[in-house]
């Protein structure tokens, strides 16, 4: 088994206790068990492959074919948080108690160009090409590290997917929409309980709406957002941990590279309302401890756990 995949499969069952234990009350436990069962059918089946067929090729299917399920993953968490009650009105005040205002409420409203909108929505669709270019970097450049690499990202995610199924926070855009923008303006955040067990209403996405980017993020918006995964914000905690893992290469010129796009990245999860500015802050404290937990994790794992490298096998037959 690789790393990742005992990665998926902690998770997953971290994800069936809590099931169990709230099965009468969840909205769709049916099909969430047997979407796991799906997921463990397609990991014995990329197994497999990789047994008949063992080379670097078939390696890296069995690695993606589970980084691709991060997006069925990621609305799961609403369907397990929608238990607890929402606690977005605790975020919002924390971000009025250290800023003295909501700046997902005023980011956008400063920054009206198209130009600007469009360079931080571009930022914004640039996070999932981060993540994949940061594990084909390892998969090219370092492929004795490349599933350690891969460990890290995922295991990272889940560790981010287990906050978000705890602590319920919908984000700016959800919480705006219920409240109304003239209580949020005037600094009234009330409890919503279960408000979004039964509304997913969002404000309308921020920004040059004709652009193209622009485009691209409400349509991934409308595909599949959920009131969910606000607090912290794991969008900036990934790219921080994908920016940590170039660097641990010492990609530099890459680094600088994407450096640019990590910043507008960073800032526009509150300039589309999509995260309050705590939530961002909270995503940097907690990218570097959960990058070096990990990377310590993974170099004692690969002290005793046999190499699934195809190169390496061969290398040790040579010698």
């Amino acid at each position: 088994m690789l790393w990742v995949e005992w990665a998926v499969l902690a998770y997953l069952a971290f994800t069936l206790v809590v099931m169990l234990i709230f099965y009468v009350k969840l909205a769709n436990p049916e099909s969430m068990v047997w979407g796991r069962v799906r997921v463990v059918t397609l990991m014995a089946a990329m197994w497999l492959v990789y047994r008949l067929l063992p080379c670097r090729a078939t390696m890296l299917l069995r690695v993606c074919s589970q980084m691709c399920l991060l997006a069925w993953w990621y609305p799961d968490t609403y369907e397990i948080n929608r238990l607890f009650p929402n606690l977005d009105w605790l975020v919002a005040q924390w971000d009025e108690q250290f800023f003295g205002c909501q700046p997902a409420l005023l980011f956008p409203t400063l920054l009206p160009s198209p130009i600007v909108s469009e360079l931080l929505h571009l930022g914004y669709v640039s996070y999932y090409p981060m993540i994949v270019l940061t594990v084909l970097v390892y998969f090219f450049r370092r492929y004795d590290e490349f599933e350690r690499c891969a460990f890290i990202v995922m295991a990272s995610f889940f560790i981010y997917y287990v906050i978000f199924d705890l602590m319920p926070v919908a984000g700016p855009t959800y919480y705006y929409k219920a409240v109304g923008i003239g209580e949020i303006a005037k600094g009234v955040f009330p409890h919503l309980g279960d408000y979004f067990n039964f509304h997913e209403e969002s404000l309308q996405l921020p920004g040059y709406s004709k652009g193209v980017f622009y485009r691209l993020v409400a349509d991934a918006q409308a595909s599949g957002e959920r009131p969910t995964a606000a607090f912290p914000s794991s969008h900036v905690g990934m790219s921080t941990i994908c920016m940590l893992l170039l660097w641990h290469l010492r990609q530099k010129k890459l680094i600088l590279a994407l450096l640019p796009i990590y910043i507008l990245l960073c800032l526009a999860t509150v300039y589309i309302q999509a995260h309050y500015l705590v939530d961002v802050l909270a995503g940097w404290a907690t990218a570097v401890p959960i990058y070096l937990l990990l990377l310590a994790v993974s170099a004692k794992i690969s002290n005793f756990a046999p190499q699934h490298s195809p190169s390496s096998k061969s290398s040790k037959k040579r010698k």
